[in-house]
């Protein structure tokens, strides 16, 4: 059984401190802590950062960190604090950037139709805000699909350290590309690469589907799983290993 890195230990007790911050005091944090949308009123720069310590419940905040611990003990372990410290907040930041980026593509694409509708940018989030409208620029001009989408970004907050999950999935395969995981459901083996070439696979997929109703962040994931392959590929080829 592998030890938890103090270092993973230290950000799952930071997670479950929001946690329980939220539940002992009754209060919802996700408005100053999750991420939001940059033209909603409720965003900050900051929460590039703090969402990774914000999660739905304990079951989401323990599926994240025993993804964490599972594939990122042995790469702490050889990494050090510090560097796995960057690693961690890099694949996490990077991931929310790619999912705010792609979010904006999307949004824009519909944003863009009703501003030649005639309608301004006020009116525009006043009614996403209301999440409903009879406005004849707006219903004549986009679909309720459209609507839903568009409405959905807008108000949608993320929250969760799993694209800094996938990032440190990643990570791992790149530096034990062969190992094997055993699965509990169902009871099988797999090599490791196939494992995590999967997951993001599938993320990838169901982002391109891009149905309404899945509000997970799947561009996040497959960010997180870019951006950690990235740096665990150049730290690995140039031998940036030392421990600081």
């Amino acid at each position: 059984m592998m030890r938890i890195p103090e270092t993973i230990k230290h950000l799952f007790l930071v997670s479950l401190v929001v946690l329980a911050i939220g539940y002992i005091l009754k209060i919802d944090l996700s408005n100053v802590i999750a991420l939001h949308f940059p033209m909603n009123e409720n965003f900050g720069f900051w929460q590039y950062i703090t969402h990774l310590f914000m999660h739905g419940d304990f079951g989401h905040l323990l599926f994240n960190f025993f993804t964490i611990w599972f594939f990122g003990a042995p790469l702490a372990e050889s990494w050090g604090t510090k560097k796995f410290l960057f690693f961690f907040f890099s694949a996490g930041v990077g991931a929310a950037l790619i999912y705010t980026a792609v979010n904006y593509f999307q949004f824009y694409g519909i944003y863009d139709t009703l501003i030649q509708a005639d309608l301004s940018k006020g009116e525009i989030i006043s009614i996403l805000e209301a999440g409903q409208t009879n406005d004849p620029r707006f219903v004549n001009n986009i679909t309720q699909e459209q609507f839903n989408k568009i409405g959905g970004i807008f108000n949608l907050n993320a929250f969760g350290a799993s694209g800094a999950a996938y990032g440190v999935m990643t990570a791992y395969i790149v530096y034990y590309p062969n190992s094997r995981i055993n699965l509990l459901f169902p009871p099988i083996s797999l090599v490791a690469k196939y494992y995590v070439v999967t997951l993001v696979a599938a993320d990838l997929f169901l982002g391109i589907l891009n149905r309404v109703e899945d509000n997970v962040g799947r561009f996040a994931h497959v960010g997180g799983a870019l951006v950690g392959y990235i740096i665990a590929s150049y730290w690995k080829k140039n031998q940036f290993n030392y421990r600081r």
